[in-house]
């Protein structure tokens, strides 16, 4: 009986090879996940529920990522050079020239609701999903509603900012300090925008608003995952307002009155004030205003420097890449310094961060080229990122618990409104770097001589 021709082995490789890969990617995966989730839960940040709050603000990173890489894509590489500007600064003028006035009412605003602080960051990432879904659609229409929903988005950001600084002094392990839990969140916040970026240009390139629909479905599990976030966090039980005004800490003595009136009216003011944080923590907040204004300076002038002046030959699209990488190393770096560096006196430590950056804006106006906008871009990153965890340091040093939320909503709003007006600076300047770098670097000065003009008691 003659045998009939052998069956072809390629099915069965191929679905061995299948199941191989299955079996070795979810090893893989489910390796990864125990690392990360090692790393976030470490020092009881698991038990106390900072991990969650880590977790969730790496997902919102990765989101605010994806938004960046479409509107980058869709308002400034996408048309050519000579309405690139005029496009970039309708949308900055459109989306930050509103903030400037929306931003001081949010920290006031949440304030009114810290007894729901899930359901304030929970709404914060929950209307940037659905703004997202409508930027994807005025993406490919053109429509004006893009630059409202941006500005809707910008809004939310900040809210969710603000809400989130104040909730974390509320899930703080034992042990663990301020600035070691705002580091941890920094970083994981790096690290889901260093994740999500690249995939959002691969992304992009198919259709900008098929980046925008992958950031509605990020921002739809942060939704899940602030709604998850510890119930303590909506505690508000003990806390009072902030005054971020230079004196000694506490609440103003009160004075006698002959007039029973006269003297209800003055303790409705006193309790509306609320309690004086101290002079150290105005002097650290006024140093991280002048750093922040810079920052935002730095990341509109570059985009548009570099779009019409660009360096050593590379394309817009490069250099601006390479602005990026190195302001996220140099953030990282200030975080990884900041949570490891003990200092008595970080109202200081943040003064000698202004004045770099202010050698730093000299520097750029003085000898620009690619390693000098390199170097400015690490600095930049570093002096504001450690700057921030400075003021963290004297917030923790200096601040009551009872205050210490109220502080971060407040500060948080001033930090905000300060990157909002660096950005607004670099829309009026020339693009000369001589010009423009060195009226950003004067400003900078006057903010670090309005800083070293309060004065602060040294520590016992």
């Amino acid at each position: 009986m003659t045998e009939g021709p052998p069956r072809p082995p390629g099915p069965r490789r191929g679905a061995r090879a299948v199941r191989a890969t299955y079996t070795h990617s979810s090893r893989a995966a489910r390796a990864t996940y125990t690392r990360v989730r090692g790393l976030t839960h470490a020092g009881g940040a698991g038990e106390s529920g900072l991990a969650r709050v880590i977790e969730m603000h790496a997902v919102n990173a990765a989101g605010d990522a994806l938004i960046a890489v479409s509107l980058a894509g869709t308002l400034f590489f996408s048309v050519p050079t000579g309405e690139a500007r005029s496009q970039v600064a309708l949308y900055l003028l459109l989306t930050m020239a509103p903030f400037a006035v929306v931003a001081p009412l949010v920290g006031p605003f949440l304030d009114r609701f810290r007894h729901g602080r899930r359901w304030a960051i929970g709404t914060s990432t929950a209307v940037r999903g659905f703004l997202c879904w409508v930027m994807a659609g005025a993406v490919t229409g053109g429509d004006i509603s893009l630059y409202a929903a941006a500005f809707g988005c910008l809004v939310a950001s900040r809210a969710y900012g603000v809400s989130r600084a104040a909730a974390v002094p509320r899930v703080l392990p034992a042990g663990t300090t301020l600035v070691s839990a705002n580091s941890r969140i920094s970083l994981a916040g790096v690290a889901g925008a260093a994740v999500a970026a690249p995939v959002g240009v691969a992304v992009a390139a198919v259709g900008s608003e098929w980046s925008l629909r992958l950031a509605f479905v990020v921002f739809v599990a942060a939704t899940v995952q602030a709604i998850r976030l510890p119930a303590l966090m909506d505690s508000s039980i003990g806390e009072e307002p902030a005054s971020l005004t230079p004196g000694p800490p506490g609440r103003e003595e009160p004075v006698a009155e002959a007039d029973p009136v006269s003297a209800r009216r003055r303790a409705r003011v006193r309790r509306r004030r609320g309690y004086r944080v101290g002079s150290g923590v105005v002097r650290a907040l006024r140093a991280n205003v002048a750093l922040r204004g810079f920052t935002g300076f730095l990341t509109i002038y570059l985009a548009f420097l570099l779009r019409e002046v660009p360096v050593a030959g590379l394309s817009p699209e490069l250099g601006i890449a390479l602005g990026v990488a190195f302001a996220l190393l140099g953030g990282t770096a200030g975080s990884t310094v900041g949570a490891r560096v003990r200092t008595a006196r970080p109202d200081r430590m943040v003064l000698v961060l202004v004045f770099v950056a202010v050698v730093a804006g000299v520097l750029a106006a003085v000898l620009w080229g690619l390693t000098t906008m390199l170097v400015v871009a690490l600095l930049a990153g570093f002096t504001q990122q450690l700057g921030r965890l400075s003021l963290d340091a004297v917030v923790q040093r200096d601040v009551p618990e009872q205050v210490r939320t109220s502080t971060f909503a407040r500060s948080e709003t001033s930090l905000q409104l300060s990157w909002v007006v660096g950005g607004a600076l670099a829309l009026v300047l020339p693009l000369d770097p001589l010009v423009g770098f060195g009226v950003a670097a004067g400003l900078t000065l006057l903010g670090l001589v309005a800083a070293a003009r309060v004065r602060v008691p040294a520590p016992d």
